[in-house]
């Protein structure tokens, strides 16, 4: 099986975060899909908002009437979703890609009704859930991680997959190893409480996954609202939400969540958007030092499109590519790499120490200067972030119009212009802002980082 069937890669944006080659050796998912979206008639913000509060609304009232019926809460809230064709999601598939464009703070989702106490935690109510029998199991070949979450260190967040969700494995995918199992587990786990309101106004979730590659802070998840609804990492689409236990929370997922592969591979992987940067990449000898976590812990790679390459002049074009230009292209792809230093659209890691580590970026306008692999060079990027509706500029100018491609070693933030180095003027540093380019004007601004190679 190919691994670029895996998850649907039509669209970049639908399917951003692709499982680990490592993973998918051992737990071979089967591909899915994308649902084909009418972009013509997309209905507004408010529009969408009604219709999710309609959703949202009739399942968390039937899950709060199956308590009081002493039903089990999350076998309650998985039959409603069914019963109903998927209603949740179908509400919202309506809204194309790009969450940031509807969902802000202004949205008032409403109260969510009346919860009864819970009794169980969120193992048991695993545990003894019809519909999560294959969970509970794996869960239960690991001692420590059942009483992990039977205990009240913190409140859980589960993204539970159900027993569905298991037979998308083949019958003759080879049985992976224990440790492996365990990390794959633990993806699903978060030590923080994200209730779906919550997860509605969160790009990424922390998970109990750490990892060395992608700096001091666990492995996160992605959360968007796309084609295929309510989701997480793209393509795992949530059918049950809010399901309280008296340690956290657990949703209800319709897809296995498997660790992503590193930024280097996911660029590979995706030839319809990076076939441009990778050649660069390949041709300045820079993907190999990209793939190699040895040398960087964690990292964040603003990586141009393909459409961001050809929006630069011709000739400018031709002259990166070229041998004669080879050395100024490395320059111009250093500058897109950002090592040691992980920027999420809600998050932050650095590498220096644990206190330098932001867990996550506050809400309004967030500045932070970030040292790039071209010397001396760093790149001034503004968050700012409103609830879901998150913007991220580069330099003042370029936008990031793909955000938060999560990679075991770091992040992707797809950038819709080459970044291009300021240059002095007047003794002061000017930022290119999209004017005329010319090779002269290029070569002008790298020629201070160009290495001094025969050609």
């Amino acid at each position: 099986m190919k691994l670029t069937s895996i998850l649907p890669l039509a669209a970049l944006s639908s399917a951003f975060v692709l499982p680990d080659e490592q993973v998918i050796s051992q737990i071979a998912i089967e591909s899915h899909r994308s649902a084909r979206s009418g972009f013509d008639k997309l209905p507004s913000k408010n529009q969408i908002v009604e219709k999710f509060e309609e959703s949202y609304g009739k399942i968390e009232n039937t899950v709060d009437s199956a308590v009081k019926c002493s039903r089990h809460a999350l076998d309650a809230a998985i039959d409603y979703a069914a019963e109903t064709g998927n209603d949740f999601s179908k509400k919202v598939q309506q809204t194309g890609f790009d969450a940031s464009s509807w969902l802000d703070t202004h949205t008032d989702l409403g109260h969510h009704g009346h919860h009864d106490k819970p009794n169980q935690t969120v193992y048991q109510l695993i545990a003894s859930s019809k519909y999560t029998t294959k969970l509970a199991a794996a869960i239960d070949e690991y001692p420590d991680l059942v009483v992990l979450l039977n205990g009240t260190i913190a409140n859980y967040t589960i993204f539970a997959p159900v027993d569905s969700a298991f037979e998308k494995i083949p019958d003759d995918a080879p049985k992976p190893s224990k440790e492996l199992l365990k990390k794959v587990l633990l993806y699903h786990v978060s030590p923080e409480f994200y209730p779906a309101a919550k997860v509605l106004v969160t790009h990424t979730v922390p998970t109990a996954l750490t990892v060395d590659t992608v700096g001091i802070g666990p492995q996160r998840l992605s959360t968007n609202i796309g084609l295929k609804g309510l989701t997480v990492n793209f393509y795992s689409r949530i059918i049950a939400i809010d399901i309280f236990g008296t340690n956290g929370v657990i949703h209800g997922i319709d897809s296995l969540l498997v660790p992503p592969p590193n930024v280097a591979d996911i660029i590979t992987l995706l030839p319809a958007s990076f076939s441009t940067l990778e050649l660069g990449l390949t041709k300045t000898g820079l993907l190999g030092p990209l793939n190699d976590t040895s040398n960087h812990y964690g990292g964040t790679l603003f990586a141009p499109s393909n459409f961001a390459f050809q929006k630069l002049p011709t000739k400018v074009a031709a002259f990166l590519f070229s041998s004669y230009g080879e050395k100024y292209l490395k320059a111009l792809l250093e500058y897109h790499i950002v090592a040691n230093q992980t920027l999420y659209s809600d998050a932050y890691y650095a590498a220096e120490s644990v206190d330098d580590a932001k867990d996550k970026i506050p809400k309004g306008i967030f500045h932070i200067d970030l040292p790039t692999a071209l010397q001396g060079k760093s790149l001034a990027v503004d968050v700012a972030r409103y609830g879901r509706l998150i913007e991220i500029k580069v330099n003042a100018f370029a936008r990031v119009s793909i955000q938060d491609g999560i990679a075991a070693d770091g992040v992707i933030q797809v950038v819709s212009d080459v970044l291009i180095p300021p240059k002095r003027i007047d003794r002061m540093t000017r930022h290119w802002q999209g004017e005329e380019l010319t090779v002269d004007d290029l070569k002008e601004r790298l020629e201070p980082f160009v290495e001094d190679v025969e050609l």
